[in-house]
C-alpha cells in the first residue's frame, strides 16, 4: 500500500475585509472596491483559499470560487474541525465527486498507514463519533492556526478514510429518474456558429432548484452571470458535461444526479445528501483563450480605392452588442460618428485589428474576445467583465494626416487653350458630399455658380489647390482631407474631421487683367472700309457663356442688331470687339465680365461675373459723323442761316421752327444727321445746345456755328 499522508484544510478561507467583505477589484480599471464575499455560480468547484506555507507541493491546486453547485464557503461548513483529505501517491481522493477545499498543510500520522485495521466504513464512523465525545467541545475550540489536538484529528481522519473506503451508492438509493445526467434543449437559436467545447470560457445565467421546485440558487438574483471555464474541473461533473455543445442564447434544462453533483455528502445547509439538482441554464457568452478577432464583411462597395491602414483616421457608425445580441452602445443613437485613429492605441486592441482593411462604405461585423476588449474588469459601466463584444460597423470616412488632396479628372475638353492660375476668377458648379456619398451642399440646388478667386485664400486650402490648372468646361473630382478642409470642428452640415468630395464643373474663368479677345474666322478680300467709332452697324450674333450655354441670338429673332459704334449702346467689350470690321466679316469676341455685365450680370439673362462669347457677322456699315457732331451740311452753309431758320422773322427761333428746318435739309440732301439715332432726340439735343439761357428760344446772339466755337472742318448746329 502506498505511503499515505494526511492533509488538513484550513477552514478560515481567504482574507476578508474587517467589515466581513472580501476585497476584490471590479468596476473601473485600477479602482479597488470593497465587496461582500463572492457568491458562486452554477456548478462551480470549491472557492480559492489561502495556501498554508507548509503545504506539500503535490496536492491539487485550489479551485475557482463557486456558487450553487460549489463546495460551501467557510461560513457554511461544519466548524467542529478542519476538513481532512487522504492523499495517496500525491493524488487527491475526495470524499465527494467534484468537491474541492481550501489549501492543505501536511500532518504525518504517528503510526504507519499499514497498521490501520481494515475497518468497515460504518464502524469507522461510529469510532469517530466516540473520539469526538472524548475530545469535548473545549478541545475543538482550542484549535489553533496549526494542526490541533490528536483527539480532534483522529475523528476527522476516520471520517475521511471511511468516505474513501465506502463502496459506491447502490442504484436503488437514487430515484429512477435521477440516475443519469439529463439534458433538455428547451430553446435552440436558428443560427449557431459556435458551440461550447471543453476549454472554452462561458458566461451563463441559471436557476438552480430541487426536483420539488424549491429554488436553492439563482444568478439572476445576483444580477450577474456566472463565468467559468468548461472542462477544467471548475464545475461539478454534471454541469461540465451539460454545457458542452451549447450555443449562445440556447436554453437547457439540466438534471444532474448526485453522483455527478454533491453525492451523499451534499452541502450542509444548502444541498442535502443524494440530491438530484435541476438547472435552467441560458448561455450568454462563449470564447476561448485561443480566439482571435473575427471579421465578417456583409457589404463591400464595388470600388474600393483605399483601405484602412495603421495611423489612419476614421469616422464610423456602430452598434455594439454582446454575443447574445444585447445592445450596450450605439453611435446611431447619439447621431454622431465615432472618430479616431486606428492602430495607435486609441481603441481596444480588437477594434484596432477589426477596422484594418476596411473600405469606405463597407459594412462588417467585428467579434472581439474579452482579452482583446475590456478583459476581466469590463468598462465599469455597461460592459461586464469577460464579455465578448460584437460591433456592427459601417465605415463613413477615412484619411491620413499626411494626405494631400486627390484629383480625379472626369471630363477634360479636347480643346483647352488656357488653364486656371493663381489670381484667376472662377465660376463653377459643384456637388459637395462626404466620403460616404452624403450630400451636404450643391450650387445646382441654388441655380447659381460659386464664384471666387483662386489661390488667394477665398476658399478652403484644398479647394484653392484643386481649382488650379482647370480648363473651362472641365469636370473633376477633388477629394480634400479635413486638415485642408474644415478641420476637427466642421461647419454647418459638415461634421468635424470629415473628408470632403467636390464634383466640380468649371463654367468659366478669367483674370482681372484680361482684355477682349478677338478671333477672326472670315474676312472679305476687298475689305477697304473698316468700322470705327460713330459708324452705324447692323450685325447678327450668337451670345453664349464660356461653357457654351446659349444666352441670346439675333438669328432666332429674325432681325439684325443695330448700333452706333462707340456710343455706349452696347457693353464696352462689344464696342471694342466691333472695331475695325469689314462688312461680311465673321469673328468671335470673348468679353471678360469687367468689360461685360460685371458682378451683377443681367437678372434672368446673364449671370454675374460671366465671361461672354459673341459670334458676330457684320452685315451693313453706315459711316458716321466725325466725333462730336450730330448734323453736318453736305455743301456750303448759307451766310443768312439764322434768318432762314427764323421763318416768321421775329428774331427768335422756336423748337418747332428749328426742327422743321433740319428735317428739310436732310430730306433735300443738303444735310446729314448722325446715323442710328432718333431724329427728335437729335434735334432736341441740338436745339438745347443753342438755347444757351434755357428759355426755350434761340436768339441771333445765342446762335453760333461749330466752326465759330471749335474751328472744325465741318459746321455743326
Amino acid at each position: 500500500m502506498a505511503e499515505m499522508c494526511l492533509r488538513v484544510y484550513d477552514c478560515r478561507g481567504p482574507p476578508v475585509h474587517p467589515s466581513g467583505a472580501e476585497e476584490r477589484r471590479e468596476g473601473s480599471r485600477g479602482q479597488r472596491h470593497v465587496a461582500p464575499p463572492a457568491r458562486g455560480g452554477s456548478g462551480a468547484a470549491a472557492g480559492r483559499g489561502r495556501r498554508c506555507p507548509r503545504c506539500a507541493p503535490d496536492c491539487a491546486a485550489p479551485r475557482r470560487a463557486g456558487g450553487a453547485g460549489a463546495a460551501p464557503p467557510p461560513s457554511r461548513r461544519r466548524a467542529l474541525h478542519p476538513r481532512l483529505q487522504v492523499c495517496s501517491g500525491g493524488k487527491r481522493r475526495s470524499g465527494r465527486a467534484g468537491a474541492g477545499g481550501f489549501p492543505p498543510f501536511p500532518l504525518f500520522l504517528p503510526f504507519p498507514p499499514s497498521s490501520l485495521p481494515p475497518l468497515r466504513a460504518e464502524r469507522a464512523l461510529r469510532l469517530s463519533r466516540s473520539l469526538r465525545s472524548m475530545a469535548g467541545p473545549a478541545a475543538v475550540r482550542r484549535r489553533g492556526p496549526g494542526c490541533g489536538s490528536l483527539l480532534v484529528l483522529l475523528p476527522a481522519l476516520l471520517e475521511s478514510w471511511a468516505a474513501c473506503q465506502a463502496p459506491p451508492v447502490p442504484a436503488a438509493e437514487i430515484p429512477a429518474d435521477g440516475t443519469e445526467l439529463g439534458v433538455e434543449r428547451r430553446f435552440v437559436p436558428e443560427s449557431c456558429p459556435r458551440a461550447v467545447r471543453p476549454g472554452d470560457f462561458v458566461r451563463y445565467h441559471y436557476l438552480g432548484a430541487f426536483p420539488d421546485g424549491t429554488r436553492f440558487d439563482s444568478s439572476y438574483d445576483r444580477g450577474s452571470t456566472f463565468n467559468v471555464f468548461v472542462g477544467k474541473g471548475q464545475l461539478i461533473a454534471g454541469m461540465d458535461q451539460a454545457l458542452v455543445g451549447m450555443c449562445v442564447n440556447e436554453r437547457r434544462f439540466v438534471k444532474i444526479p448526485p453522483k455527478l453533483a454533491y453525492g451523499s455528502e451534499g452541502v450542509p445547509g444548502v444541498i442535502p445528501p443524494n440530491a438530484v439538482l435541476h438547472f435552467d441554464v441560458l448561455l450568454i457568452d462563449l470564447w476561448n483563450s485561443e480566439d482571435e478577432v473575427q471579421v465578417q464583411t456583409y457589404f463591400k462597395p464595388e470600388k474600393c480605392p483605399r483601405t484602412v491602414q495603421v495611423s489612419d483616421f476614421v469616422r464610423y457608425h456602430y452598434n455594439g452588442t454582446f454575443l447574445d445580441g444585447t445592445l450596450f452602445d450605439s453611435s446611431h443613437n447619439r447621431m454622431r460618428t465615432y472618430d479616431t485613429y486606428v492602430g495607435i492605441g486609441w481603441l481596444i486592441p480588437g477594434m484596432d485589428q477589426g477596422l484594418l482593411g476596411m473600405c469606405v462604405g463597407e459594412k462588417r461585423i467585428i467579434t472581439i474576445p474579452p482579452f482583446l476588449a475590456y478583459g476581466e474588469d469590463g468598462d465599469g459601466k455597461e460592459i461586464p467583465g469577460q464579455a465578448s463584444l460584437v460591433f456592427d460597423v459601417v465605415l463613413l470616412d477615412l484619411h491620413n494626416p499626411k494626405d494631400g488632396i486627390a484629383i480625379e479628372n472626369q471630363l477634360v475638353p479636347e480643346s483647352c487653350e488656357r488653364r486656371s492660375q493663381t489670381g484667376d476668377f472662377l465660376r463653377y458648379h459643384y456637388n459637395g458630399t462626404l466620403l460616404d456619398g452624403t450630400l451636404f451642399d450643391s450650387s445646382y440646388s441654388r441655380n447659381r455658380t460659386y464664384d471666387t478667386y483662386v489661390g488667394k485664400g477665398y476658399v478652403i486650402a484644398g479647394m484653392d489647390e484643386g481649382l488650379l490648372g482647370v480648363c473651362t468646361g472641365e469636370k473633376r473630382r477633388i477629394i480634400i482631407p479635413p486638415h485642408l478642409g474644415y478641420g476637427e470642428e466642421g461647419r454647418g452640415k459638415i461634421p468635424g474631421s470629415a473628408v470632403l468630395v467636390f464634383d466640380i464643373h468649371v463654367v468659366d474663368f478669367h483674370n482681372p487683367s484680361d482684355s477682349v479677345s478677338i478671333t477672326v474666322h472670315y474676312k472679305p478680300s476687298n475689305c477697304t472700309v473698316l468700322s470705327k467709332k460713330g459708324d452705324y452697324l447692323k450685325y447678327h450674333y450668337n451670345a453664349s457663356l464660356l461653357d457654351g450655354t446659349l444666352l441670346d441670338s439675333t438669328h432666332s429673332l429674325g432681325k439684325t442688331y443695330n448700333i452706333v459704334l462707340g456710343s455706349g449702346q452696347v457693353v464696352l467689350g462689344m464696342d471694342m470687339g466691333l472695331q475695325d470690321m469689314c462688312v461680311g466679316e465673321r469673328r468671335t469676341v470673348v468679353i471678360p465680365p469687367h468689360l461685360g455685365y460685371g458682378e451683377d450680370g443681367v437678372e434672368g439673362e446673364v449671370p454675374g461675373s460671366a465671361v461672354l462669347v459673341f459670334d458676330i457677322e457684320l452685315l451693313e456699315l453706315v459711316s458716321g459723323l466725325p466725333e462730336g457732331y450730330m448734323f453736318v451740311w453736305n455743301g456750303e452753309v448759307s451766310p443768312n442761316l439764322f434768318e432762314e431758320i427764323d421763318q416768321n422773322h421775329d428774331g427768335e427761333v422756336l423748337l418747332e421752327e428749328f426742327s422743321e428746318y433740319i428735317q428739310t435739309q436732310v430730306e433735300t440732301g443738303k444735310g446729314k444727321l448722325a446715323p442710328g439715332f432718333d431724329f427728335e432726340k437729335i434735334v432736341k439735343n441740338m436745339f438745347a445746345n443753342q438755347d444757351r439761357d434755357g428759355n426755350g428760344k434761340v436768339t441771333a446772339e445765342e446762335f453760333k456755328l461749330k466752326d465759330q466755337e471749335a474751328k472744325e472742318e465741318h459746321d455743326e448746329l
